[in-house]
């Protein structure tokens, strides 16, 4: 069914409304209308990396990790994958009548905020720094979503609109400040690309004001922009409680009804929460109209009608035998393997079995569930931690010793203990180890959503980059054995790993890899898989220079606009082989290109790489631009291309990557896009062409001009 079908027949359902019935349909948990046969409703459902919140379903790898894939195929998989088991769990729930909250098909995800400042705790939601890397992704896990069937799979959400990450403690009052430049530069082209190629069906809007307005009743943001620039279509939903907080934390009204009103009349579709309890009222008061209420009750019945809620679709087949399926589990681990992100190898990786008796597991996270399946998560009915991974690998060839070393953040573990308790244990099994696997980090209740977390004093943010107290001690104490350490880093962030660069023999960044993931982690450490995932975010080394948590500008912030060295850069990760860029060649016409500006047109470039291993392994290929002579252009230099690929040892191979006009096109202090140069360069890698990348890998970029 169309979308122009789709709301006629949605105009015919609310036609037959009272104005009562009409404002119930506005609210997240939408009643039934029995005379109507329209049964109860709640839009409220999650599916940041496999079906949330509501029993068993595949646990795939956190946002962020899946964003270190730079794999679209991938995504694109993992989305259509959630979708089934989400149309399986809906089908058998509507059997049961059971409508309850996270029992619907109307996800809201995926988050393609920019993770602009490693501080803020709900960044593992998002897919990185980068806004092309962002956008790609999510318009492939929107497509994933909603499928290319007659009705809709799913309905996806691109959140959260916009300029919003942080900080968490301040959201619900906070005013985002950005200039133009930065707001058309970083803030939005995800946003952009989500709803002209994705096609999502809703959006969601932002706790927080921008320049004044807040995020979900901007005429800057959602009528000038989304409606009226880009041609959105589906339906707008706040984010919870926010409209809420117009006049508890904001300000700008003084009500309830007001606050509803000027969501409402601004094209706030939805509410989540309990705001447009007082719509009829703000009727009464004549604070908004009729046939205001009419219009987004018919984009949330159009909505309906394209999942086929109320007509049938193909879709309703679909069996609870889905859920949890080996096949699904099965690309949970593939997708894990592909997240992970090899930081640093001395030659100790992949282990060899023959070499080791005795292997030491040490850290808070080595057999930490929670450490596996950061937050919006599902439930799992198979878990796999580094601990259990690494045992079931080995099996009897190899002795396993575990200590916990620490407290993830606590002084002691055991209440009657002294400071460190764990600690002399650590000390113990490092001694009596060959080798030493260290899992440190964090998990979701020390970075996450402001209410979600135990860190209550940052609200889910982080204050700084530093390991917990404990677990740097844990990591001086274990080193200072001297056996050969691996540090496994289980994180969504930045964090400050220095001491472990410098003094480990291996450094792994294995974010959240999901409920698995303890099985792709072993597999890696023992070679059955060449690591390939690369940092979708910079590691800094530090905050200092870094702009106030606070500040929204751009300055400074990001590989972009990096005005010092990281510890490691956007895009870098290393392989157990040697993949190299041979040669690039650009095969479209610059004179096409010129004769007149399609910005929706792309560049071909066509990519010789080699695999000079002696593995097989996957690699990303990644296309970086400079603008040579504008001077809006960004600092360093911008993604705009990349490719995974496969490449067996030996094996040369050519691929065509597709580059956006756009990627041409400067953005000027008034937030206007245009081409603004003649001259370009292009770079192939699979690092970003920095010093840092040079540094780490060895490898420089292969560079490309393009003169138009």
């Amino acid at each position: 069914m169309n979308r122009e079908s789709a709301r006629k027949k949605a105009i015919e359902l609310v036609s037959k409304m009272t104005i009562e019935e009409k404002a119930s349909q506005l609210r997240y948990n939408s009643p039934a209308i029995e005379r109507l046969q329209v049964p109860a409703y709640n839009w409220w459902n999650e599916t940041l990396h496999g079906v949330a919140r509501a029993g068993t379903a595949t646990s795939f790898p956190q946002a962020i990790a899946l964003a270190a894939s730079f794999n679209e195929e991938l995504l694109l998989q993992i989305a259509e994958t959630s979708a089934t088991e989400g149309r399986a769990k809906y089908n058998q729930y509507a059997k049961e009548e059971d409508r309850d909250i996270y029992k619907g098909l109307t996800f809201w995800t995926p988050n393609v905020n920019i993770f602009r400042d490693p501080r803020w705790g709900r960044g593992h939601e998002t897919y990185g720094e980068d806004p092309f890397l962002t956008g790609r992704l999510g318009v492939t896990f929107i497509k994933g979503l909603q499928g290319n069937g007659e009705t809709m799979k799913s309905a996806a959400c691109a959140k959260h609109f916009a300029v919003h990450s942080g900080p968490e403690a301040l959201r619900h009052e906070f005013n985002a400040v950005v200039n133009e430049k930065d707001l058309r530069e970083t803030y939005l082209p995800a946003f952009e690309m989500c709803v002209k190629e994705g096609n999502v069906e809703a959006v969601m809007g932002a706790y927080n004001r921008t320049n004044g307005e807040p995020c979900c009743a901007s005429k800057l943001l959602m009528v000038d922009i989304l409606r009226n620039e880009w041609g959105f279509q589906g339906h707008y939903v706040s984010d919870c409680w926010a409209i809420r907080d117009f006049h508890e934390h904001h300000m700008v009204t003084s009500t309830p009804e007001e606050s509803a009103a000027l969501a409402l009349n601004t094209g706030c579709d939805l509410n989540c929460g309990n705001t447009y309890l007082h719509v009829l009222k703000a009727y009464q008061l004549g604070l908004v109209s009729d046939e205001t209420i009419t219009e987004s009750a018919v984009r949330l019945l159009t909505t309906r009608y394209l999942l086929g809620l109320f007509d049938g679709s193909e879709y309703d087949e679909i069996t609870y035998y889905n859920v949890e399926c080996d096949q699904h589990q099965k690309l949970a681990i593939e997708a894990a393997k592909e997240s992970i992100v090899l930081l640093k190898n001395n030659g100790i990786l992949p282990l060899k079995k023959q070499d080791i008796k005795y292997i030491g597991v040490i850290g808070p996270n080595a057999d930490s569930r929670a450490a596996l399946i950061g937050n919006y998560h599902g439930t799992s009915s198979v878990n796999k931690t580094i601990l259990e991974g690494i045992r079931e690998e080995v099996g009897d060839e190899i002795g396993v010793l575990y200590s916990q070393g620490c407290h993830l953040f606590k002084d002691r573990v055991e209440h009657l203990g002294e400071r460190q308790d764990r600690i002399s244990e650590a000390r113990i099994v490092a001694k009596h180890s060959d080798v030493v696997i260290l899992c440190l980090g964090l998990d979701e209740t020390l970075e996450g959503e402001e209410g979600d977390t135990g860190n209550s004093y940052a609200s889910g943010d982080k204050e700084d980059l530093k390991l917990p107290l404990v677990q740097q001690e844990l990591l001086e104490e274990v080193l200072s054995v001297g056996k050969p350490v691996i540090v496994c880093n289980m994180t969504g962030s930045a964090i400050d790993l220095s001491v472990a660069q410098d003094s480990a023999a291996a450094v792994i960044q294995t974010w959240y890899p999901g409920a698995a993931g303890g099985k792709a982690v072993a597999s890696i450490l023992f070679g059955e898989s060449s690591p390939s995932g690369k940092l979708p975010v910079t590691f800094y080394r530090d905050l200092e220079g870094m702009p106030d948590f606070e500040d929204y500008s751009m300055k400074g912030r990001t590989y972009r606009y990096l005005e010092k060295e990281p510890l490691y850069p956007f895009g870098y990760g290393l392989t157990y082989s040697d993949v190299k860029v041979l040669d690039a060649t650009i095969l479209s016409d610059t004179q096409e290109i010129t004769q007149e500006i399609h910005v929706d047109g792309s560049i071909k470039l066509e990519v010789t790489m080699c695999n000079e291993g002696s593995i097989d392994t996957k690699d990303t290929i990644q296309i970086y631009i400079k603008d040579l002579e504008s001077h809006y252009a960004v600092k360093n230099h911008s993604l705009c291309g990349f490719k995974k690929i496969s490449l067996k040892a030996g094996e040369v191979n050519k691929y065509t990557i597709s580059i956006p006009v756009r990627a041409l096109t400067i953005v000027d202090d008034l937030g206007k896009r245009y081409i603004d140069s003649k001259k370009f360069r292009l770079f192939a890698g699979t690092s970003q062409p920095d010093l840092r990348s040079l540094e780490l890998t060895g490898k420089q970029c292969i560079t490309v001009d393009l003169f138009l």
